[in-house]
């Protein structure tokens, strides 16, 4: 991924979010009310993104870092590979519309939970996959799902992705945000490199691989 400067606005809202506890979004607003919170490292934030963006029921999706311990870490910290953090998206969505276990579906077929410290052609912590639970019904069903998962054979080894509290979430910088919009050419051609299509064809067969490459 390329890499430019450092917003400081963008530092100052995560320090923020470090302080309450919970992750910042874009303009520095939590859920409604009525909204949940979901929280997922699977790689590639841009592809994360935009996996979970106009998905019915979700309301926004923030990329960013969590499940380290470095305060307000910048992208150059993360991709070291030494600050624990992961890059992230934090889901707001509501739940009279789309249940968590859908969003776990759209999740698990968005990566390859078969690879430790690696996401396609990505490698190191920071591309590892977590499931981040908010409550105690986020993480039994995290746990149902992942061990329906390696029960179905599916694969010819167990799903290794973690699941884990949730941690501080910190927005990641304002470029990075929406860049499969922002820029398309750049990231197919990252998407095309890293053979990502391929792949979610090998792990979860010809229609969910279809779907993810028309989005």
């Amino acid at each position: 991924m390329s890499k430019t400067s450092i917003q400081p606005l963008r530092t100052r809202l995560a320090g923020l979010g470090a302080i309450l506890g919970m992750g910042v979004l874009a303009l520095g607003f939590g859920p409604a009310p009525a909204q949940q919170t979901a929280l997922f490292a699977g790689g590639c934030f841009w592809s994360m993104q935009k996996a979970f963006d106009g998905v019915p029921g979700v309301a926004s999706v923030t990329a960013g870092y969590a499940g380290g311990t470095l305060k307000n870490p910048t992208y150059e910290q993360v991709e070291t590979g030494q600050t624990g953090h992961a890059e992230s998206v934090q889901v707001i969505y509501d739940p009279a519309k789309i249940t968590y276990d859908s969003l776990l579906q759209v999740y698990w077929h968005h990566i390859d939970p078969t690879t430790p410290n690696q996401a396609f052609c990505d490698h190191g912590p920071q591309y590892r996959s977590i499931i981040f639970y908010g409550n105690g019904e986020q993480k039994r069903e995290a746990e149902a799902s992942t061990a329906a998962l390696d029960r179905s054979g599916r694969f010819h080894t167990p799903v290794v992705t973690a699941i884990l509290a949730a941690s501080p979430f910190y927005a990641a910088e304002e470029y990075h945000q929406q860049f499969y919009k922002k820029n398309p050419t750049h990231y197919e051609a990252y998407r095309i490199g890293c053979r990502r299509d391929e792949r979610l064809k090998q792990l979860w067969g010809e229609q969910v691989a279809a779907k993810e490459a028309a989005r």
